[in-house]
């Protein structure tokens, strides 16, 4: 138990647990809200359930082990979303596709991790580029959750308008919203999970949702009907040829999981006091590693890419300081999968029309934690029209096109374009410019692409 430095670190092997529990029940709506998102790209509903559980305590295990840290992991919100809605549903490839192009972007941010590549790109690209693209993401899941939950529905004339909330589909989430949101108010930990579990016990009393025929079960063969299914090749040659759309969302990917980790591990890792005078994090390096190989890991699994969790600060916040606290976080999500009958139940979408499900369980998870993400617009300059108009687009063009590669698109076009026309090209660092015109020419090309299967 040396080699956890509890007394270095003024913690002990029970400070440590608790925080573990803690962690955990701040993350474990992801056990529900997951496979909730990747069902709906065609993931096996219960599959996705044990590889979610299965990845978050792997890779929360093997980061407490390797790096002696307390930052947990497991699926990532938006990168699922990213997966499923724009992957999937926009360029049209399966879910076997979509993992294996997360497995590519997991093993382009490990390189960058062995080469120091990493702290190159950080550079190049501005902090409120870099903040718009996560509050971009959070509104994109919010809009999602508001879907999910009825709140807003298709319109022919004006795109979206107010849902339903005579159904008791709407009724239901918007209870779920609303407790949530209340327990977060008064800073309960585990708000977002309690919130879940409380909507899906009263869904049951009221006979929205069904109730469970099981609670526990051992996982079968085809509970891991999903890993290693991850087609890399598939998913960017498509037809006979390079799919461009894919090699964006690799990037797309990569810009998300790449910033949002690196925003993470300094944001936590401050609040544990575990960095240097120069506000770096000791073995930086080797976190780093571990969240990347979690992006591999997760596409392999079929749980999405697997990264470092800020809601590890929940248990920092209790006085986790070293690696057991993850591990564990780790043990209980993998325990969870010996409840995935019942997670099936309280996750699973509700049939209200013909093709048409809804979420009303989980859809208030999505909506807090899409404000959650958005917390960071402060953060942006918008006064500075050179950076704010960029920032800008890139947070209404995610959810206006379903699409974040695109929004990532606009926004550092725009961002170079500004640069350039007012003579400030030194500003500009060349890897931005080289990523500009990339997008450019990705965005003709699937005009061109678009005309072609038009006639």
């Amino acid at each position: 138990m040396s080699y956890f430095k509890f007394k270095e670190r003024n913690t002990s092997v029970r400070t440590e647990i608790i925080a573990g529990i803690t962690t955990f029940m701040t993350m474990a709506y992801i056990i529900f809200v997951n496979p909730a998102i990747l069902s709906q790209g065609g993931v096996p509903y219960e599959a996705a359930i044990v590889a979610t559980c299965i990845g978050a305590g792997f890779f929360s295990m093997l980061m407490g082990i390797v790096t002696n840290t307390p930052f947990a992991l497991a699926s990532g919100m938006g990168i699922n979303a990213v997966v499923v809605f724009t992957i999937i549903f926009g360029l049209g490839l399966t879910w076997q596709q979509a993992m294996g192009i997360v497995v590519i972007e997991g093993i382009i941010v490990t390189i960058l991790v062995f080469t120091g590549l990493r702290q190159m790109i950080m550079r190049a690209i501005p902090m409120e580029l870099k903040y718009s693209i996560g509050v971009g993401i959070g509104l994109f899941i919010a809009f999602i959750g508001t879907q999910e939950a009825g709140f807003v529905k298709p319109d022919a004339a004006t795109m979206v308008t107010l849902g339903d909330f005579t159904s008791g589909v709407t009724l239901l989430a918007l209870f779920g919203l609303i407790l949530t949101i209340v327990l977060l108010a008064y800073k309960v930990k585990g708000a977002i999970l309690i919130g879940i579990v409380a909507t899906a016990v009263l869904g049951m009393i009221t006979k929205v949702i069904p109730l469970p025929t099981q609670i526990i079960a051992l996982p079968s063969a085809e509970s891991f009907s999903t890993f290693f299914k991850a087609d890399l090749v598939g998913a960017v040659w498509t037809k006979g040829m390079l799919n461009i759309g894919a090699i964006v969302m690799v990037f797309a990917l990569f810009m998300s999981d790449f910033f949002d980790t690196m925003g993470t591990v300094i944001g936590v890792g401050e609040e544990a006091k575990l960095l240097d005078s120069k506000g770096s994090l000791p073995n930086l390096r080797n976190v780093l590693l571990v969240d990347s190989l979690g992006a591999v890991g997760g596409g392999l699994f079929g749980a999405s890419s697997i990264t470092t969790y800020i809601e590890s600060a929940s248990g920092v916040s209790e006085g986790g300081r070293t690696g057991l606290m993850p591990i564990t976080t780790g043990i209980l999500f993998v325990l969870s999968i010996f409840f995935a009958p019942l997670i099936a139940v309280v996750g699973g979408g509700v049939q209200v029309a013909e093709g048409v499900f809804k979420y009303p369980v989980t859809a208030p998870a999505l909506i807090v934690v899409g404000f959650l993400m958005m917390s960071i617009v402060s953060k942006i300059d918008f006064k500075n029209v050179e950076v704010g108009i960029p920032a800008f687009l890139t947070i209404i063009i995610m959810p206006f096109t379903y699409n974040i590669s695109y929004g990532i698109g606009f926004g550092f076009i725009s961002y170079t374009v500004i640069k350039l026309l007012r003579g400030k090209w030194r500003e500009v660092h060349p890897l931005m410019i080289i990523v500009s015109v990339l997008f450019a020419v990705a965005f003709v090309a699937q005009a061109i692409a678009g005309q072609f299967m038009a006639e």
